[in-house]
């Protein structure tokens, strides 16, 4: 049987990087990020973000699961190449159902059951598969049983909350979430297999560029079809430098080192390190990215003038969003920090906590001018790190791979 399953799979090992069909998987879930952005723009209330922030939660877990599946074996190899051609589709379908993600439009199919038909295509693809790798991989095959239950009480709760509505439907999305992300972690690292550090720590890169991508896509979409004017560029360029600042935040050396303490790490103690700093922390700094998004394209709507002044304040659930998005992010890099190599950023939770309390008081700005505020923050915080901690930085974006002390080095540069 063992014999039979290499025979189909081709197993990942510890050099491998992410291959062209797993980029290809990521771009369907680049739309599944523009769906949730313009799921929250159509509905600026809290139940609307709340409902978005769900969404994500779902479609997050999704690409997590094929992110772990495909760091055991080769996305684009044998039977794994047509498993992860299902799921794409299957991930497509979910993308399209976003927008009647709760409720359903006139005609047509029930958009809500359709959402979690394609949830369920998808994660039994995935579990199967993983079945089929383990081979006679006892303790894989034990957990990937064990994780299963969690895979169906998803998937029934999101059927039935599809013929509710209202709040029972948000709590059984809620419940949903739970049962997925809670029944992951009760069952344990142990059993879980991750063959390739930096293939594992590459995957997430990458997503983090394809959610930056959309807040660039935001910034597009809100002015598209507007004569281009000195507003509009300035808001553009003020936009874009708040998405290169979530950029050097992250892959500056953060990412560098994670990867690092990763290749470092062995077994379940590889395996708990990669789904606590990874799969979850991962997961607010996504969601960051796409309120951050959402704020951007309400601040070009202002620039280009679309139903608004110039003049006019950004407030309310859009303001909130650009400037908590940013402060989830750096909330979520922090932890991310601190679980791989222990690095405690303390300048980047005082500046989340600054970013939280001043929306009052940026409140009564001009759209632009608080993008503004937003983007000089976080340029001004770069800017002190790289002065600040140049000498250090320097070293890890230099050292060797394997010099070991490029951890203590990060400590003395992220110690503050």
């Amino acid at each position: 049987m063992s014999r039979q399953v290499r025979a189909r799979v081709e197993v990942v090992r510890e050099s491998a990087s992410a291959t062209t069909l797993e980029l290809f998987f990521d771009l369907v879930f680049v739309f599944a990020l523009t769906q949730v952005t313009a799921f929250m723009a159509e509905d600026l209330t809290g139940r609307g973000l709340l409902r978005g922030a769900l969404i994500l939660a779902v479609v997050w877990w999704c690409w997590v699961g094929y992110s772990w599946l495909s760091n055991v074996v080769k996305a684009d190899e044998g039977v794994a190449r047509l498993a992860m051609f299902v799921a794409m589709l299957a991930m497509f379908v979910i993308a399209l159902t976003i927008p009647e993600a709760f409720d359903d439009a006139p005609g047509g199919l029930s958009g809500p059951t359709v959402f979690a038909i394609g949830y369920l295509v998808l994660r039994t693809v995935h579990v199967v598969l993983f079945l089929m790798v383990s081979g006679s991989d006892g303790a894989l095959r034990r957990q990937v049983l064990r994780f299963t239950p969690t895979m169906i009480g998803g998937t029934v709760l999101l059927l039935i909350a599809g013929q509710t509505s209202g709040t029972t439907q948000t709590l059984l999305w809620v419940a949903a979430v739970a049962a997925d992300y809670g029944g992951t972690a009760v069952i344990g690292a142990r059993g879980w297999r991750l063959n390739s550090a930096k293939h594992f720590a590459e995957r997430h890169g990458l997503i983090i560029i394809v959610a930056l991508g959309e807040s660039i896509v935001a910034i597009g979409v809100g002015v598209a079809q507007l004569p281009i004017t000195w507003p509009i560029i300035v808001a553009a360029a003020l936009g874009l430098s708040v998405s290169a600042s979530l950029w050097w935040f992250y892959f500056d050396t953060a990412a560098l080192l994670a990867e690092r303490a990763l290749s470092r790490a062995r077994g379940q103690h590889r395996v708990a390190m990669a789904r606590a700093a990874f799969t979850y922390t991962h997961l607010p700094m996504v969601v960051g990215v796409v309120l951050l998004a959402l704020g951007l394209k309400k601040v070009l709507e202002y620039a280009g003038e679309k139903g608004h002044r110039l003049a006019d304040p950004l407030y309310g659930l859009p303001l909130w969003a650009a400037y908590g998005g940013v402060a989830m992010f750096l909330l979520g890099q922090v932890a991310f920090a601190w679980r791989c190599y222990r690095g405690l950023k303390v300048q980047r939770l005082v500046l989340a906590g600054v970013l939280v309390a001043i929306v009052p008081l940026v409140a009564g700005l001009p759209a632009l001018a608080s993008l503004g505020v937003l983007a000089a923050l976080l340029i001004a915080l770069n800017v002190f790190e790289s002065v600040r901690f140049a000498e250090a930085r320097s070293e890890i974006r230099h050292a060797e791979h394997d010099d070991p002390e490029l951890l203590h080095v990060d400590h003395s540069a992220d110690q503050t």
